[in-house]
């Protein structure tokens, strides 16, 4: 058969742009050579945010006899967390699976490697090869843990796919890297009593993200008693007998920092074939697969999606991606994909989400801008379900929304309302006409008060 589409990859950017084919009545093949939904499903997104779900759960009730609710005796069993972390895990796997066959799209387990456009040869698991063809390709190869190289990965220096795998929970542990990753696990193990230590380059955790967000998180993770060193450089981790021995310099002091387990979370990078690349004609850069605004690459009828572009590595992101592909191809010649309205969420405890600039960002770029902040203690709901710290902060640049960041209880679901009114360019009139409900946590969005 000749398919319309093949999609090599069954990560968010890959399903997406298959179900989205399919949907518009297009035969579709989508190939993956281990494990269905990519590193969302099995390393990232899925993992994490069930292990924060019990994590949260068993620190929410310290608060429950301030209203009126006693539990005694309370238990913390990792055991049963990692049963509840696998099945996440595999209903998210096979719920990716189904979603494809139930629209139609032939699913192949095995390797893939592209001969030519259009021409793809595959590897069965049995060893056997066949070839398959199609008038379009796309690329979904996903992202791999990107090492220091100076700290080399060893047997109490992981990455956090290790961490993942741990049948048992260290006593103590070094996160090197303030940035998502290193922040959710932080937030996961620091609520469950393990002591751990967070070191960061940059001047605060969170380095893309403003200031005022990154310090109001700051004083919320060192409440669960994580000790956060910003500005500061690791310079070796060496393994000792039971432990770590991590070395770094702040303001010019050293210090050292001992640990059952130092987590090496810099981010992830993209997963280039670089021989298959190149013998294609794809052009790439140390960041990802160069693609224009249709996600075309350098060769015509190749398409990337998802984290082998590079960019913000988010799988929301990589989706937006695939049915954009989907849709340029056989619906809409004019589709085409921007990360300017692309939502960043980081799940810590209290979780942030922010869409379109942040305040640091639009100064730099010199624009006039009216910032409107808004805190949590101001909302009754927040102050009933005892919410805690948070704020909104919205950034208006020409009477349109050009921004917004929240950092508290359940950001990640208030981010989507301003998300939609950044990619519409809502002006501040259309969002004075928006009637919330009340009493909910959504108010803090109302521009009346």
């Amino acid at each position: 058969m000749n398919y319309d589409l093949i999609v090599i990859g069954s990560g968010p950017g890959g399903h997406a742009a298959a179900l989205e084919a399919a949907r518009l009545g297009r035969q579709v093949l989508i190939i993956e050579n281990g494990d269905w939904g990519g590193t969302c499903t099995h390393r990232g997104c899925i993992p994490t945010k069930a292990l924060l779900a019990c994590s949260r759960r068993y620190q929410e009730i310290k608060t429950w006899k301030r209203l009126g609710v006693s539990a005694e005796n309370t238990v913390f069993d990792f055991n049963t967390v990692r049963r509840h972390q696998a099945q996440m895990v595999k209903v998210s796997a096979l719920g990716v699976r189904k979603s494809l066959q139930d629209l139609g799209v032939d699913c192949m387990e095995g390797e893939a490697a592209i001969l030519a456009p259009g021409e793809v040869e595959m590897v069965h698991p049995t060893g056997a090869t066949e070839r398959q063809y199609g008038h379009n390709i796309v690329i979904s190869w996903g992202s791999e843990v990107s090492p220091l190289p100076t700290i080399p990965f060893a047997n109490r220096i992981i990455p956090s796919d290790t961490l993942l795998q741990m049948e048992k929970l260290p006593a103590s542990l070094a996160v090197i890297g303030g940035g998502a990753i290193g922040v959710e696990f932080a937030t996961f193990l620091a609520e469950v009593g393990v002591k751990i230590t967070l070191i960061e380059l940059m001047a605060h955790i969170l380095p893309y993200e403003d200031q005022d967000v990154a310090d109001l998180l700051t004083g919320e993770l060192k409440k669960k008693g994580i000790d956060i060193h910003t500005a500061t450089s690791v310079q070796e981790v060496m393994e000792t007998d039971g432990g770590v021995t991590l070395r770094a310099i702040r303001a010019n002091q050293p210090f050292q920092v001992e640990s059952e387990y130092a987590l090496v979370s810099t981010g992830r990078r993209p997963r280039l074939r670089l021989a298959e690349l190149d013998r294609l004609g794809v052009a790439y850069s140390g960041r990802g697969i160069v693609v224009d605004s249709h996600l075309q690459t350098s060769v015509p009828g190749i398409f990337a999606v998802g984290d082998v572009t590079g960019g913000i590595l988010l799988a929301h992101r990589a989706a937006a991606q695939g049915r954009t592909v989907a849709r340029f191809l056989f619906a809409d010649p004019a589709a085409q994909h921007s990360d300017d309205t692309v939502p960043v969420v980081v799940y810590s405890h209290p979780p942030m989400a922010r869409v379109g600039l942040t305040e640091e960002k639009a100064r730099q770029l010199g624009l006039d801008i009216e910032i409107r902040k808004k805190e949590y203690g101001t909302n009754v709901i927040a102050r009933a379900e005892l919410m805690g710290n948070g704020f909104i902060k919205t950034i208006f640049h020409k009477d349109r929304l050009a921004g917004a960041a929240i950092v508290g209880e359940q950001a990640p679901d208030l981010i989507a309302a301003p998300s939609l009114a950044v990619a519409t360019g809502m002006t501040q009139q259309d969002l004075k006409n928006w009637i919330i409900p009340h009493p909910t946590l959504s108010e803090l969005l109302d521009l009346h008060h």
